[in-house]
């Protein structure tokens, strides 16, 4: 054997081995994808030099990795048939020479950084010093003879021209002497598990050498056999009628096979228009572990100062815990140059897109950059910007198709109401996808643009109504006035309809407007608003004598332009929560109810001023505003429209307490033949029973 030359490290890269070597890291798995995505390079240089000049090859023309568990010796070896290093180059490459990263990756170390950031500072080599006290590196360039590298990362190196070992033809091996309490990285379960998570999509097939147990079946009387053909001449011809059939026995014996680890290949790489919807569907299956197919896919790459390739997939049904806050978010898997980086980064893609499913494929990230980096990283940005362009294009494709979006829509259809309410910038885009029943949409559902197209022509605003359910608001008094004008109204059913609608103020330059809310504008004409102006005068006392009844219950009392066969109906403030948004914030289990004082919204008594009940409760406050029965009736009549319009009663005995007696009344039931067991409510004025009170005509 040639005589080995000693080299000693370069004193930053001695200090990160020290650091490798004495500090404790739970991820070291890290070192094999740190030495597979070393070989890919180097075979990515090899392959780059034969395109110029293809008797480069001629030392091998197989491109391949190979991995190579010893269990005996304890040693771990990776082959490349990859570009190799000349002397020189491992003088520099491997020690003498430090990389600009070296000291930055140490001083990120220190600070906290995690290992696996290693590769992007150029020093992922040294991540073999995790699991290994020993390294040994075999390599042969095409210009130069096959040499031994070798270091027990003791300060120093040493290089042998390599006389020992079989001719390797071109490439490298590494062999790591592993230590004693890192010999799981020796079985095959646990490389096939590394190199499937981090490496499976590396450009060149990785092979892993496995011991296999094959039966073979040998003839019983093999020794005699072979005695009796020594002592006996051949014979050339035997006819076959006189050969004596012969005693076999199966026996087991261990051969060494190669298996292919990464044989799903980086489909995002290929031209789409050669990839069938079976390729597509088995990835996605691979990728997801979901036995449905998708109902989507977009294959995209991006060029230009930035570059990135990328497959999304919508898949059919949403998962169960798809809003599960707690939920590790894995649905698009980064990688850089085929190498896989992170499953989580909440970067990359926002929200209220958590369903879609995919990769991206950046050729401008460094290597196993770190969270922190990630969070300030531009690239990243631009990525995600283009992510979102895309799946809101995918949307707009399945939209053509009625079946497949009324599938999309009743899976994600609260992802994109969401987007509405968090993604200002793609808001209009998202409304165009919006869907939901109404008033003349029957069992179909309706989006704004054909909303808009069966609008009348003195019609100028878009109206919905919120409410519990759709059997809720279908027969709500605030649609009575709506409907007799021909208008329609959409019914926005979804609790979280409430918080989009806060966000979405119009569509195509026509304002949503709640028909629930303050502030309806109905397009009247002249004849009309004179009307109101005249009922508005003549109702004034007994407007003025219902709000000093209910007091602070409501804020004001006014003739309604919105209800044509009610007599009554609360409406809320322009600004503040519907009467749908408070139930529903109520039905917060940890909501802070601080909050609810200032948003709840101040109501508005609305009365009908063409309504029989509210003419007669006019008369008789005209007649004598201190009527008893007008101060009992107006109860009745808030509390049956808080009911009417969505909201939940504050005293609901009392008002059981009204409607009994209403029902005495009615059956002409004196109160001392009702048994004392029921109790009157105190603080309920009694109903006059005066012949002058006729309940008929209030009826």
């Amino acid at each position: 054997m040639s005589e080995a030359e000693t080299f000693a490290f370069q004193a930053e890269i001695s200090q990160l081995m020290s650091l490798i070597i004495n500090t404790f890291y739970s991820n070291k798995e890290i070192f094999l994808r740190e030495i597979i995505s070393n070989a890919s390079d180097a075979l990515d240089k090899i392959r780059y030099e034969s395109l110029t000049d293809p008797s480069k090859l001629d030392s091998g023309r197989d491109l391949f990795i190979r991995i190579t568990p010893d269990k005996e010796n304890k040693i771990l070896s990776i082959r490349d048939s990859g570009i190799g290093m000349t002397k020189a180059d491992l003088v520099n490459n491997l020690g003498t020479i430090a990389k600009s990263g070296t000291k930055a990756f140490m001083e990120a170390l220190q600070s906290g950084a995690d290992i696996s950031m290693i590769g992007q500072f150029g020093v992922g080599f040294y991540s073999a010093y995790l699991v290994a006290d020993r390294v040994q590196v075999i390599t042969k360039h095409n210009d130069d003879e096959q040499y031994i590298w070798e270091s027990s990362a003791g300060g120093s190196f040493t290089i042998t021209r390599d006389t020992v070992n079989e001719s390797i033809g071109r490439g490298t091996v590494m062999r790591f002497f592993m230590k004693e309490d890192q010999l799981e990285y020796l079985e095959e379960k646990r490389i096939k598990e590394i190199v499937k998570r981090h490496s499976e999509f590396i450009g060149y097939p990785i092979q892993l050498e496995v011991e296999k147990e094959v039966e073979k079946e040998v003839e019983d009387d093999e020794e005699e056999e072979k005695k009796d053909d020594e002592e006996k001449p051949k014979i050339e011809e035997v006819d076959e009628d006189e050969e004596k059939p012969k005693k076999k026995k199966t026996i087991k014996e261990k051969e060494l096979a190669t298996e292919e680890l990464n044989k799903t290949k980086p489909l995002w790489t290929r031209n789409p228009d050669d990839i069938t919807a079976e390729e597509y569907g088995s990835f996605y299956k691979s990728l997801t572990n979901d036995w449905e197919d998708h109902l989507a896919v977009k294959h995209f790459s991006v060029e230009g100062q930035l570059e990135f390739r990328a497959i999304l997939f919508i898949p059919k049904r949403a998962p169960f815990d798809l809003f599960e806050q707690k939920k590790k978010r894995n649905n698009i898997k980064l990688y850089v140059r085929r190498v896989f980086i992170m499953d989580d980064c909440e970067e990359l893609i926002p929200e209220w897109l958590n369903f879609v499913k995919g990769i991206v494929d950046s050729e401008d990230l460094p290597l196993n950059i770190s969270r922190e980096m990630l969070q300030q990283n531009k690239i990243l940005k631009v990525i995600r910007k283009n992510l979102v362009k895309k799946c809101l294009e995918m949307f707009a494709e399945i939209a053509e198709d009625k079946e497949q979006f009324s599938k999309f829509n009743e899976a994600f259809g609260k992802n994109i109401k969401l987007g509405v309410h968090e993604d200002s910038t793609n808001r209009s885009k998202l409304a165009e996808l919006l869907r939901f029943h109404s008033t003349k949409s029957g069992e179909e559902m309706t989006s704004f643009k054909d909303y808009i197209t069966r609008m009348p022509e003195k019609q100028k605003h878009i109206y919905y109504v919120t409410g519990e359910s759709r059997a809720a608001v279908e027969n709500s008094p605030f649609l009575e006035v709506l409907k007799s004008k021909g208008y329609e109204v959409l019914f926005l059913v979804d609790p979280i309809d409430e918080y989009a609608v806060q966000q979405l103020k119009e569509y195509d330059g026509k304002k949503l407007m709640s028909a629930t809310k303050e502030g309806l504008e109905l397009d009247e004409d002249e004849d009309e608003k004179k009307r109101l102006e005249e009922q508005k005068a003549s109702f004034e006392p007994l407007t003025k004598q219902i709000k000093e009844i209910l007091g602070e219950k409501v804020e004001k009392v006014v003739i309604s332009n919105r209800i044509s066969n009610s007599p009554c109906v609360l409406v809320t403030g322009q600004y503040g929560w519907s009467a749908n948004m408070e139930r529903i914030m109520k039905a917060q289990a940890l909501r802070d109810s601080s909050m609810s004082s200032y948003m709840a919204s101040k109501k508005t008594l609305e009365i009908n001023p063409n309504h029989s009940v509210i003419k007669a409760l006019k008369e008789k406050v005209d007649t004598d505003k201190n009527d008893k029965t007008v101060k009992d009736l107006t109860y009745l009549l808030f509390e049956t429209s808080l009911l009417s319009s969505g909201f939940s009663l504050e005293d609901p005995s009392g008002f059981a307490g009204r409607i009994h007696r209403m029902i005495k009344l009615g059956l002409s039931i004196d109160e001392e033949d009702i048994s004392t067991a029921v109790e009157e409510v105190d603080d309920i004025p009694a109903l006059e029973e005066t012949a002058e009170s006729k309940m008929e005509e209030v009826d």
